[in-house]
């Protein structure tokens, strides 16, 4: 499979990094962008900068890349995943505003009809982010917020934010065992 994901300057940058160690596994091609505030975050919350998450994708392209490949439609990839989105990003997408490549590349996945999934994280939410929620749920895209659940009885961090992956691998048509599941 192959995919593109955008880490943003969101907090929880570790959504975004448990992501891509699991599409390694599973030998997906991934195409990465990080944003300038997301790589600040990444390297504030976790440690992580591009050097290390260079082993995740065949290569990681800078927010301002607008010449790239996947500022095109027609670059060929089966699904785009924004973990985590900020809310700049959401409204950007939501809104068709081009302002660099993580929008550029979500407004080309929405328009080739591809699978386009947002992993907002941000509490509590105000009614433009809502509504920007809904015009991208309307575009065909899959709101998946980092809400984790605690049925499967989580005993770290680790057990959380694995759930939230297993969400997104589940959205993407992946099989998983990274939490058990209800029933």
């Amino acid at each position: 499979m192959k995919i593109v994901v955008a880490i943003t300057g969101a907090s929880g940058s570790i959504y975004g990094i448990r992501l891509l160690q699991e599409l390694k596994k599973r030998e997906c091609q991934v195409f990465l962008i990080v944003t300038r505030n997301a790589r600040k975050i990444m390297e504030y919350e976790t440690g992580y900068n591009e050097e290390k998450l260079s082993k995740y994708a065949e290569k990681i392209y800078d927010e301002d890349d607008m010449e790239s490949s996947l500022a095109s439609g027609s670059f060929m990839y089966d699904a785009m995943i924004i973990v985590p989105c900020s809310l700049k990003s959401l409204a950007a997408v939501a809104n068709g505003l081009a302002i660099n490549l993580v929008a550029r590349a979500a407004i080309c996945c929405l328009k080739e009809e591809r699978k386009l999934i947002v992993v907002p994280r941000e509490t509590p939410l105000d009614l433009i982010t809502l509504e920007n929620m809904i015009k991208l749920k309307k575009a065909g895209a899959a709101i998946l917020p980092a809400m984790p659940a605690f049925y499967h009885k989580p005993d770290s961090i680790n057990g959380l934010v694995d759930y939230i992956v297993g969400k997104i691998l589940e959205q993407l048509g992946m099989e998983h065992s990274l939490y058990k599941k209800w029933g």
